[in-house]
């Protein structure tokens, strides 16, 4: 920042919750717009924001109130045993005197293995509590400065943004009368584990004037990881996944895909008239739409215009250190229908008409992943020590939030089959753990365990399911997204 935009940071006392996220929100505002308004600024002085109080106390309540407060890193502390052992005040004070004598440095992340869907395992690395307030104090400096530049076509990870909007714009492009019929269907292999550390902090420098806060980000690329087995591993590239830092850090880093389409659609495909005219000599249009490491481009065009955008995109990762992955990149047609965030997007005729449309539905792999959690959650080890009522809370929330997310596809018929699913799993499930010395019938397990009919019942708690979650529509909301510090969002041009 320059001289006309002094900071005070003479705070002595420590403010309330409230008071720090007004202060902090009305900073993001600033610095947002001025990034906005001047796209070659570079900011200097930011480094005196990270050890703001506000900024520290609004940090802190964030991770207090993730899910994670309990999870400890490699010094064992956790969110509970601060406010009980130290109280966060005295906590923020010694991490703010080391920030601001520049004595602070990162400890090395413990590295966790969570098994994925496809039987291999996923590296996630926990940073100690003290180091996820400073990450969190420094996406709250960053994240408004670098959403000024980043493009619309990405949403993960982004305030406002949600997989929905992705897929609405999918949808879009597919549709008449854009008609995108190509799909290239790519994924990064490890993103977060291969990006190139100095074709990261270029583009960030490329914003960020400040040395103290370029040297503090790459002190936490570089901090290294402490294996299960107490070793410890360099890292040479990369941004581990749990840092609160590295989704907004691979988002700068991929947004020079983001920048090579975007530049690419304004300067040739920016027009109905351009688009008409490549249209007429052969030539192809396309879009991207991402979702931190997954995206697909969009193409109106021919095969081999899909397959020459692969090479494309190739190119752009190089330099980051990145490449695609073989087995999960392809280019297809939009009739033989593809994978995206769960949801499964295919053309098709409609029944009893001869117009073809495009249809949003939950993915198989997704139908049977949740099938797959209610046969764990009524498996014979949990009648032991689980009631009936707390069986169906769990299940009632387990459905729920499933079913909220992929509401906005077609989803009511299988709603129901799930929840008819989960449904003689749960009759199973009370008759193996009631039933005494004879077979619990059904007529007397309905009188027992139903209200309703045949529905669950017990101690006032209802079995829900699915179903009660309303299906509708998601409607694209084109490049009109606003983020949190812009009153009125900026619209682009969304035609195809």
């Amino acid at each position: 920042m320059s001289e006309d935009a002094p900071v005070n940071i003479g705070a002595v006392r420590w403010p309330d919750p409230e008071s720090a996220a007004i202060t902090v929100r009305r900073m993001q505002t600033k610095l947002h717009h001025w990034a906005r308004e001047d796209s070659s600024r570079r900011f200097d002085d930011l480094y005196n924001l990270v050890y703001d109080p506000a900024f520290l106390v609004h940090a802190w309540e964030r991770v207090a109130g993730n899910k994670g407060a309990a999870t400890p890193g490699i010094d064992k502390v956790t969110v509970p045993m601060v406010e009980v052992w130290v109280g966060p005040e005295r906590y923020l004070d010694r991490i703010r005197e080391q920030l601001e004598s520049q004595e602070f440095q990162p400890v090395e992340v413990r590295r966790v293995l969570i098994p994925k869907a496809s039987g291999k395992l996923r590296k996630l690395g926990i940073p100690p509590i003290a180091d996820r307030i400073v990450q969190a104090s420094m996406k709250l400096v960053l994240e408004p400065i670098f959403e000024a530049d980043f493009k619309p076509c990405s949403y993960g990870f982004r305030p406002n943004r949600r997989a929905h909007d992705a897929i609405a714009e999918i949808h879009y492009f597919g549709s008449n009368p854009r008609r995108y019929e190509w799909v290239l269907e790519a994924d990064i292999k490890a993103c977060f584990d291969e990006i190139e550390h100095n074709a990261l902090m270029d583009r960030l420098r490329a914003r960020i004037k400040d040395k103290r806060v370029c040297t503090l980000v790459k002190a936490f690329l570089k901090a290294g990881v402490l294996t299960e087995l107490g070793g410890r591993e360099d890292t040479l590239t990369g941004t581990p996944q749990g840092g609160i830092l590295s989704p907004l850090l691979a988002n700068i880093a991929l947004s020079a895909l983001d920048d090579h389409f975007d530049r690419q659609w304004r300067e040739d495909m920016g027009t109905e008239g351009k688009r008409r005219w490549r249209k007429k000599t052969g030539r192809a249009n396309w879009r991207l739409i991402r979702y931190a490491d997954d995206f697909v481009v969009m193409v109106s065009g021919q095969r081999e215009h899909a397959e020459a955008v692969r090479e494309q995109v190739q190119t752009v990762l190089a330099p980051l250190g990145l490449r695609l992955a073989p087995e999960k990149t392809r280019v297809v047609h939009i009739d033989e229908g593809f994978d995206f965030l769960s949801f499964t997007v295919r053309r098709r005729r409609k029944r009893g008409a001869l117009k073809h449309y495009v249809y949003v539905t939950v993915s198989r792999k997704a139908a049977q992943a949740i099938k797959d959690k209610v046969r764990q959650a009524t498996y014979r080890t949990s009648r032991q020590g689980m009631e009936f009522d707390e069986l169906l809370l769990k299940l009632n929330r387990m459905l729920v939030g499933w079913a909220n997310y992929f509401r906005h596809a077609i989803a009511k018929r299988l709603f129901s089959r799930i929840d008819y699913f989960t449904w003689h799993r749960i009759m199973r499930w009370l008759r193996r753990k009631y039933e005494g010395k004879h077979r619990l019938g059904m007529p007397e397990m309905r009188r027992r365990f139903c209200d309703k009919g045949w529905r669950f019942a017990w101690k006032g708690v209802v079995f829900t399911g699915a179903a009660r979650v309303r299906v509708d529509r998601y409607r694209y909301r084109g490049y009109s997204i606003p983020t949190p510090w812009t009153s009125t969002p900026t619209a682009a041009p969304t035609g195809g």
